[in-house]
């Protein structure tokens, strides 16, 4: 491994998140480094966890059994979270992974932050907005796509991630603020910013990914929402609130 490869470890809550998406939360962890350490946790007796079982193997994910002591309490996200806490201090990690839709997890996130660490999230979109908010990056499940390769027998297509309409992204007023604030924060005298200055902005204080709004990138979200005007120089792209001209109007 090289020196400046950023280590993560992958906990999954097995119970409340399907075996089916693995293969993209993978996908989309290898953008950020090597995901050594890979745990899935859960009561591997149960039938609902049969699906899991199928794809452990493969993806060098170990098993992790937690029985159910006590019934109405959840001993898997308990387990999770003492876990965390251990290889927190014992191993030499840069970044978490918790891929679950339950909010208990919090608090763990914020302390696994405090501690300098990125934590990157993946959940169903029922996942409680604490938990999506605390994370340094949070991508919902229904929106990582899946692709089917040529041997994929099956006839139905995948669907495609719905796009949030521009009147939708205006209403969202999470969005336009931290748009907008993001592009005040980046821009120059004439109140221009550009893209790539505001992308790093939003990544560096909010879990905020475009993905989750059906765009594949934070320029089509920008273009969609209709609130900046854009201006491209050679292969950069330039934002300017609406609201605002530069010093000469223009």
């Amino acid at each position: 491994m090289m020196e400046n490869e950023h280590r993560i470890a992958l906990l999954i809550d097995a119970d409340n998140c399907p075996a089916a998406k693995i293969d993209v939360i993978l996908d989309e962890l290898a953008k950020y480094g090597v995901v050594n350490i890979r745990r899935a946790y859960g009561n591997w007796k149960s039938m609902g966890l049969k699906s899991w079982e199928a794809v452990l193997h493969e993806n060098a994910i170990q098993p992790v059994q937690q029985f159910a002591y006590t019934k109405g309490k959840n001993a898997t996200d308990s387990a999770m979270i003492i876990d965390a806490m251990d290889l927190l201090y014992t191993q030499k990690l840069d970044g978490f992974c918790l891929a679950s839709s339950d909010s208990d997890f919090t608090p763990l996130v914020m302390r696994i932050r405090a501690n300098g660490l990125r934590v990157y999230g993946f959940g169903e979109k029922k996942t409680p907005m604490p938990f999506v908010n605390a994370c340094s990056r949070f991508l919902y499940l229904e929106n990582l796509v899946v692709e089917q390769t040529a041997a994929d027998d099956t006839t139905s297509p995948v669907p495609k991630p719905e796009k949030a309409s521009a009147k939708a992204l205006r209403g969202d007023s999470r969005v336009t603020s931290l748009l907008r604030n993001a592009v005040e924060a980046c821009a120059d005298e004439d109140n221009w910013a550009s893209l790539s200055s505001v992308g790093s902005h939003i990544s560096n204080q909010t879990s905020f990914d475009p993905r989750n709004y059906g765009y594949k990138k934070l320029g089509d979200l920008i273009e969609a929402i209709g609130l900046f005007d854009t201006e491209r120089r050679g292969s950069h792209l330039y934002l300017r609130d609406k609201r605002k001209k530069g010093k000469n109007g223009g």
